[in-house]
């Protein structure tokens, strides 16, 4: 069985081991969703995972609705991104990101209009806004035909991708947002193609991908998926046979790989509704599969020895130590994240984690 050091294909991308740093959302570009020279800076010290996803980065501005968030959208957008891939590059390793489109879970006064979703619904909660936490407006739902102008963002998003310098693409169709607004029955109220049986919720997944593998190849583009758990008020109420379904579309589309956000019982949040929905999506899924939440090298390791996944995507560690996978490897203390400086602006919890040298250097 393979380990946690040793390297893995996923399409185009030949990394260096199985630690794959997960998206995080952070916030430390400006309110244009340009990236700062500090974010080139964060990643470049996260540079010896196998393989970075980036945070959420919006795909336009009605899809982008988190404050200080990064986008590529425009030509300012793809040249703010391009000193983050260049140094990831120079220090060895291999960067990814991930397209955002927010549906439901923003505020018009970020978004610059209503939002939209799968159907006339509103969010739980509250919005994360400049103005500080807002309820969630009620959003309206998608037409039939804004959807091919929706495909049309994704595809220039991704082509602004490769020009910024990235190795590839993941699509966000996880953790309540717009594709999985379409996705769960909790959410999809339609009447439509897109609405309703399976296999019309999971079209929008199927035309996305798609039109993204059809943009910049299919060795170019991930998915992420959220199976088995209520993520911001998004559930379905079959879960198994939803994702199993979708897993079975992707292999035919012809994606690179899948990144499951999956918690597992005994985690931080909490028990899962659902049992792992991974082991049906592994059958009908041939090519690398990704598994996510709560996994230390132990369990990292033991997942990958029970065939249950190709690699394991690591979170909150990897903002916390930058240089992860020698602490995983070593089994070296790590570093404490900082819950209250995840989504502030500035270098504070972003940049100042030490390494495993300076931790020493210092004492």
């Amino acid at each position: 069985m393979p380990r946690l050091t040793d390297p893995i294909v996923l399409g185009s991308i030949h990394a260096k081991n199985r630690m794959v740093m997960s998206p995080l959302t952070r916030g430390r570009a400006t309110r244009e969703a340009v990236p700062t020279p500090i974010m080139a800076d964060y990643y470049r010290q996260r540079a010896s995972a196998g393989l970075i996803i980036t945070e959420a980065t919006g795909i336009s501005r009605l899809a982008l609705g988190w404050p200080y968030a990064p986008g590529l959208w425009t030509e300012a957008q793809v040249a703010g991104w391009q000193p983050a891939t260049q140094a990831v590059h120079e220090a060895g390793g291999r960067i990814v990101t991930q397209l955002w489109h927010m549906g439901r879970l923003g505020h018009e006064s970020v978004m610059g209009a209503q939002p939209v979703s799968s159907s006339a619904t509103t969010a739980p909660g509250h919005a994360h806004t400049y103005e500080g936490n807002q309820p969630y407006p009620q959003a309206r739902a998608l037409d039939a035909d804004e959807i091919p102008g929706i495909l049309d963002d994704y595809a220039r998003a991704a082509e602004n991708a490769l020009r910024a310098g990235f190795d590839g693409i993941q699509l966000h169709a996880a953790n309540g947002y717009l594709i999985d607004q379409f996705l769960r029955d909790n959410a999809n109220f339609r009447t439509d193609q897109y609405g309703g049986p399976v296999e019309n919720r999971i079209r929008l997944l199927g035309e996305v991908t798609t039109r993204l593998v059809e943009t910049i190849g299919k060795d170019h583009v991930g998915v992420r998926l959220s199976p088995n758990e209520t993520v911001q008020g998004v559930h379905d109420s079959d879960p198994h046979s939803l994702f199993g379904a979708a897993a079975k579309l992707l292999d035919e589309v012809g994606v690179a790989w899948i990144e499951l956000r999956e918690p597992r019982p005994g985690g931080t949040r909490g028990a899962p509704e659902f049992p792992p929905v991974h082991p049906v999506m592994r059958k009908a899924f041939s090519r690398p599969l990704i598994l996510n939440s709560d996994y230390d090298a132990e369990s990292g390791q033991a997942a990958l020895d029970a065939g249950e996944a190709d690699a394991i995507a690591f979170g909150r560690t990897f903002i916390a130590n930058p240089d992860l996978p020698r602490r995983l490897i070593e089994g070296l203390p790590l570093n404490e994240p900082q819950f209250d400086t995840f989504y502030t602006q500035g270098a504070e919890g972003y940049v100042d984690y030490p390494t495993w040298e300076q931790v020493q250097a210092a004492a």
